[in-house]
């Protein structure tokens, strides 16, 4: 008799099927790429699948119409974020202000310094041409997003590091350079040289030191020399 093996033979999956498991990713990536430099409308089924490297009856396998795949790929980029992000405010160890200057350095990290900055400026493009998908992205992306950055604001005003403010309106104040940062990348950026005057990364810093300045609690000016000799 042969010796049984002590453990039985791995399968390793053939290729064909490794091949197939890996097509969403890559319709989803090829779609990414599409959207952001054509545009939602100009954007076609038969690019996507062919910058793929798919048929079209191969796109629609996994995903119903030009909508559907649009929507995965903003939950792929976007959406699933949300819940990692939301862990991460809850354990955060610092102060509000570390917290906001932390969460703006990861926003651009992971987002804005991406491919995926740029569905931001197609939807303020778009929006109003595809008010199902403008509703679906209120609901997935832009109020996942105020609600973390009015969450590390209340925690901010909660704690006396930040003074009492509209919480609704302080949300908008700290989105806004953000989403001027994408705008910027996604136009000017795209076709001005190098040595641009605009770092994204220093801006970031400035609008933070800003927004800081303007949130925190403030306390008595300090006396000059002058001032004090004066009296």
């Amino acid at each position: 008799m042969s010796a049984i093996p002590a453990h039985p033979p791995v399968a390793i999956p053939h290729k064909s099927s490794r091949r197939k498991q890996a097509r969403p990713g890559e319709l989803l990536t090829a779609a990414l790429d599409l959207f952001v430099e054509k545009g939602y409308a100009a954007t076609r089924v038969e690019e996507v699948a062919r910058r793929a490297g798919v048929s079209k009856g191969t796109l629609f396998l996994y995903f119903a119409s030009k909508e559907e795949l649009f929507k995965a790929v903003v939950r792929e980029n976007l959406s699933l974020r949300f819940p990692q992000w939301s862990m991460l405010l809850d354990q955060f160890p610092g102060t509000s202000a570390e917290l906001l200057r932390y969460a703006m350095g990861q926003w651009w990290s992971l987002v804005g310094d991406t491919k995926a900055s740029g569905i931001s400026k197609l939807m303020m493009s778009e929006a109003s041409n595809f008010p199902e998908l403008a509703a679906f992205y209120q609901s997935e992306v832009i109020e996942p997003g105020n609600a973390l950055i009015r969450r590390i604001l209340q925690r901010g005003v909660e704690r006396g590091e930040f003074r009492p403010l509209d919480l609704q309106y302080g949300v908008h104040t700290v989105l806004a350079p953000m989403l001027y940062l994408v705008v910027w990348k996604h136009s000017f950026g795209a076709c001005i040289a190098q040595g641009s005057p605009l770092v994204p990364e220093a801006y970031l810093n400035a609008q933070i030191d800003i927004l800081l300045h303007g949130l925190s609690v403030s306390r008595p000016a300090r006396r000059t020399v002058t001032q004090t000799q004066s009296r």
